[in-house]
């Protein structure tokens, strides 16, 4: 499994890859006494600016998406799963990708989920989901969708199925 959420963390810790970039770009302000990415100034700075949000996506993405492809590249087992909390915002990965799946909630769950996770505000979290692709949307862009909307037993239930039907799809697919 390739996470771009985790390949982002890697290249914003200290020493990591972007932080040269960024720091010259915003300034040593947005550098942590640690040398990570102070990421709360810089999520307050994208939303005020989206001029912002645009130069940090242009040092930022090119790099994931490298990183990404690289990973990928050394996989092992029958197939590799991507997770790119943005995919259907990204060309870029969808053109990677051979299928999408969504993990989708109730708007509710998701909210609730994430402000207990960041301790973000209900208005902050609602404010970044207003920059995202409407959740029907990628419901109609993904090729295969799981309920995260009850416990985990029921999400590892449904992964687990999911896995096998992808397990079947690729032995019928080799077998044509």
């Amino acid at each position: 499994m390739v996470d771009t959420d985790e390949l982002s963390h890697a290249l914003t810790a200290p020493g990591g890859r972007a932080m040269p970039t960024l720091v010259a770009r915003f300034g040593p302000d947005f550098q942590r006494a640690d040398g990570a990415l102070d990421r709360l100034r810089m999520r307050e700075l994208v939303f005020r600016q989206p001029s912002a949000r645009r130069e940090l996506e242009a040092i930022l993405h090119p790099l994931i998406l490298e990183d990404s492809l690289a990973a990928l590249a050394g996989a092992q087992g029958p197939y590799a799963v991507l997770v790119v909390p943005l995919l259907f915002e990204s060309q870029a990965y969808r053109d990677v990708v051979d299928r999408t799946l969504l993990i989708d909630c109730d708007e509710e769950v998701q909210v609730a989920r994430v402000m207990q996770r960041s301790g973000l505000s209900e208005p902050q979290v609602r404010a970044i989901m207003a920059t995202q692709m409407p959740r029907g949307d990628k419901r109609r862009l993904a090729d295969d969708i799981i309920d995260n909307s009850g416990s985990l037993s029921e999400l590892a239930l449904q992964v687990e199925a999911k896995h096998r039907y992808y397990l079947s799809s690729l032995a019928r697919a080799r077998s044509q």
